[in-house]
């Protein structure tokens, strides 16, 4: 069994954050993923991708921004429960929650706090009925290590914007790269269209619209896709390749949180907004992604603040008898230490040394 403060279901940049914050409140997090590793989607998913809107970085990689986030977080101690699925959820006779995994793993704390995202996400698969056999073997759905495509043939397909981005940073370390798009118009942004066809006129990109990738071949790896133009049912093309990307989106669930008894809507956990982001079970919270509320903002900085917020209210409810007064990091120390300015001088000259 294991105790702590708070409970944060999801280890994404969010459920990180949220760490450091109940930290300088001196209150212990105990995180639970089914990923194996932190991070959720930024180290999942897109760890090579910037983000642009972090106040104080004018660009950060998502696997480094989670990286310091990891270290921010790293005086305080935290456990993480990772590659386990947060199943169930029992409200016990003391009012703490109970919490049992995919592997009957057990977490008990007074306050849970849903950090998940958009919940776990499966990728959109084209109608392909071979794709399954070659998925690992030269088919993937997620970009994760760009660098395994370096000199290799690719076949990317779709035509929203993480087609059209991929299909850009290849273009520059890929032996040859094709963009297949069932239309003749993309849904992406603007400048990136313009820097797709830019470069399909200076031979980096092979750009296909108004046809789909409809079959695969291969012995025991992807050796080559069969292309097929709109319309047109007797004739195929088939492009050798070493890899096969279909980039459809993905098809985000909230999975067994879903049963919890919670405020569902439009697959996202309504919460109070005008207080602490407390969804209608007491002691229950939902930051991030996963939460809705009008004038929702679906970004990593709006979580970070949400997080904030959550904490001072989970702060009382755990110690209801105490009254707690907001201190800055520059006056209370960057650990949370007793709030002094001698203290806090001591421990932040101890850090820098």
């Amino acid at each position: 069994m294991i105790k702590t403060d708070i409970l944060i279901i999801g280890a994404g940049p969010t459920g990180l954050f949220t760490v450091f914050e109940a930290g300088l409140l001196k209150l212990k997090c105990h995180l639970i993923d089914a990923l194996p590793i932190p991070g959720g989607q930024c180290s999942e998913i897109y760890p090579k991708k910037p983000i642009y809107d972090i106040p104080g970085f004018p660009e950060v990689l998502a696997g480094d921004l989670v990286r310091n986030l990891m270290e921010q977080i790293k005086p305080f101690s935290p456990g993480f429960t990772l590659g386990e699925r947060a199943e169930t959820l029992e409200k016990l006779e003391d009012g703490k929650f109970l919490v049992t995994t995919s592997k009957g793993t057990q977490h008990q704390a007074p306050v849970v706090v849903i950090a998940g995202g958009l919940g776990s996400f499966e990728p959109r698969k084209p109608p392909i009925a071979s794709i399954g056999k070659y998925e690992d073997k030269g088919v993937a759905y997620i970009i994760k290590e760009p660098e395994i495509y370096r000199n290799k043939r690719v076949v990317i397909s779709g035509g929203g914007d993480s087609a059209l981005d991929w299909a850009i940073y290849l273009a520059e370390i890929a032996k040859e790269v094709s963009l297949v798009h069932r239309r003749k118009d993309f849904r992406g942004a603007l400048d990136s269209v313009e820097k797709v066809e830019e470069l399909s006129k200076s031979g980096k990109i092979n750009l296909i619209t108004q046809a789909e990738v409809v079959d695969l071949k291969g012995e025991n790896e992807l050796e080559a896709v069969v292309i097929r133009h709109n319309g047109d049912t007797s004739v195929d093309g088939i492009k050798p390749t070493d890899f096969f990307i279909p980039l459809f989106g993905l098809s985000p669930k909230l999975g067994p949180i879903g049963d919890w008894g919670l405020e569902i809507e439009k697959n996202a956990i309504k919460v109070n907004n005008a207080y602490d982001y407390q969804t209608n079970i007491p002691g229950i919270y939902a930051i991030g992604d996963v939460n809705t509320y009008p004038g929702k903002l679906k970004l990593i900085l709006c979580g970070f603040h949400e997080a904030a917020i959550m904490c001072q209210s989970a702060y009382q409810r755990i110690f209801p008898e105490k009254k707690y007064v907001m201190k800055y990091t520059t006056v209370s120390g960057i650990s949370g230490f007793d709030g002094t300015r001698k203290e806090a001088k001591k421990e932040i000259i101890k850090s820098i040394n």
